[in-house]
């Protein structure tokens, strides 16, 4: 007897339908056949033992299982429960008339309860889009998959509960998520926050400017003046996501199996801190089996690299690409995919090997050829990518010392919002263009007009501080966003002056 069981194969961040057909015949043996992987082979064992475990049995017949479409790849344990429904109602063991209505995932263990899988989301958004009425899946992801409307969504803890569904009709309870209060509730309750942090006036400011125009920071400093404490604030400051921007951004994290158990959506911007022993395939992606990296992971959000010179060149090099493009692609001989990356980068360096720069009571001082050895590890077109670069002192006993509250990431948030809209608004007629720090050279020249008393102050500025020619975009697109945040339509002097500040790596004495 043939029966069909409908699962999901994830592929990049989308999903595709796969059919499990299940023929059972006069015979012995168990073929398992559509290109599965190790994992999916060894899943008979499990099944057996599962079904052994809750009453049934896997028949002593010639059992032959073909996953199509029989050409894509399909891996990982979380096909264990389509088989086994599949087993049993090709075998009679059980009646299941309604099926095909249903998307059935999830892993067994060997006394059938339920395992988490990876990727529910992008699973639950193509089932819908098929028009399947109901997906059943294990109760740890149920909240995950309850995000797409019009999708019933079943979570179970044990096979048992599927069986008795199917056969006798006994009620399986639906996961029912209310998006909007799920998504609006954790808004205003960020884990990190700016009033922690005591004194650095002038570091918030610079995180504010970087916050509102999305633009690259790079904080240099001694150990321990705070520019972990700082970055770690970032996400909290920026602008809340928008509804679609945490779908998007769970749906690249459920791929991986990272949403936390029982959590809906991701409301939060995401905040990934790699350590600087990573390879190159870990930071972009890929992989035999694709699967986003460090980049993707941070879309919407934070990417923070601690001690920018220690990471290896190379892999800051393949960096560059995806931060122009916004999205990272990676092609391989038989498959292409490309995952979203539209992250703020934020890098932290200390200013010599030693730690301490230009300090005569520094306990390690460093020759200038190991200056110069150390800081060249960073490229030109990767500082290129890089707004904003401002120095971080260690903050004196007073402030540490200090009880009163500093300002909170929301209210530094509502100024950051403010200034986000007025460029949503600048930017509504461009696809590509949606803040300050994504302008090219065209639209800075419409948007970054000066008078003529900024503009003699910006030829002096870069005459005396011998400014490259790549920090003139830099400053007036940071000029903009100052201006922006001040609710200014022109770019006056102070904003220039003040934007001039943040480029201490491009003056001479730092890189040559």
């Amino acid at each position: 007897m043939l029966k069909k069981v409908f699962a999901s194969a994830v592929f990049g961040v989308e999903a595709s339908t796969v059919v499990v057909e299940v023929n059972v015949d006069k015979g012995i043996g168990y073929h398992l056949v559509g290109l599965p992987d190790n994992a999916i082979k060894e899943s008979n064992f499990r099944i057996a033992a599962a079904l052994q475990n809750n009453g049934y049995k896997i028949p002593g017949k010639k059992i032959i299982i073909n996953m199509s479409p029989a050409d894509l790849r399909k891996e990982g344990s979380a096909y264990d429960l389509t088989l086994a429904i599949g087993i049993l109602t090709a075998s009679d063991q059980i009646k299941a008339d309604n099926l095909e209505d249903f998307l059935i995932m999830g892993e067994l263990s060997l006394d059938g309860t339920l395992q988490p899988i990876k990727g529910a989301l992008p699973i639950a958004i193509k089932a819908r889009e098929e028009g399947f009425k109901g997906f059943i899946l294990p109760k740890q992801n149920a909240k995950e998959a309850a995000i797409v409307n019009n999708l019933e969504v079943y979570g179970v803890d044990n096979i048992k509960q599927v069986i008795d569904y199917f056969d006798k009709g006994e009620p399986l309870e639906q996961t029912i998520v209310n998006t909007r209060e799920e998504f609006e509730k954790q808004l205003n309750f960020p884990e990190f926050d700016f009033s922690d942090v005591k004194g650095q006036e002038g570091i918030k400011r610079c995180m504010e400017i970087a916050a509102a125009g999305g633009h690259n920071i790079i904080l240099i400093g001694p150990p321990g003046a705070g520019k972990t404490m700082l970055a770690k604030r970032l996400p909290s400051i920026l602008p809340p996501m928008t509804l679609s921007e945490a779908l998007e951004t769970t749906k690249i994290h459920s791929v991986v199996g990272r949403v936390k158990e029982n959590t809906g959506l991701m409301s939060q911007r995401p905040f990934r801190s790699p350590h600087h022993t990573i390879s190159n395939v870990a930071l972009v992606g890929g992989g035999s089996y694709p699967q986003p990296g460090e980049i993707s992971l941070s879309h919407n959000g934070v990417l923070f690299l601690d001690e920018l010179p220690e990471f290896k060149r190379e892999v800051l090099e393949v960096m560059r690409q995806p931060l122009e493009d916004r999205e990272v692609t990676i092609s391989r001989a038989k498959f292409t995919v490309t995952y979203p990356s539209s992250f703020m980068l934020v890098a932290s360096m200390n200013p010599s090997p030693g730690g301490y720069f230009n300090d005569p009571d520094a306990p390690v001082t460093s020759s200038p050829a190991e200056m110069q050895r150390y800081l060249s590890k960073i490229s030109g077109p990767l500082l290129d990518r890089i707004d904003i670069h401002i120095e971080v002192t260690p903050v004196p006993f007073e402030k540490l010392s200090d009880d009163r509250k500093a300002e909170s990431s929301v209210d530094i948030r509502k100024r950051v919002t403010a200034a986000r809209e007025i460029q949503t608004k600048r930017f509504e007629d461009s696809d590509k263009v949606h803040y300050n720090a994504q302008m090219n050279t065209k639209q800075i020249r419409k948007y970054c007009q000066l008078d003529e008393a900024s503009l003699q102050l910006l030829k002096t500025a870069m005459e005396r501080l011998n400014l490259s020619a790549r920090a003139y975009d830099r400053i007036l697109k940071v000029a903009r966003t100052i201006a922006d945040l001040e609710q200014s339509e022109n770019i006056n002097g102070n904003h220039i002056s003040e934007a001039i500040q943040y480029r201490s790596l491009d003056r001479e004495g730092w890189l040559g």
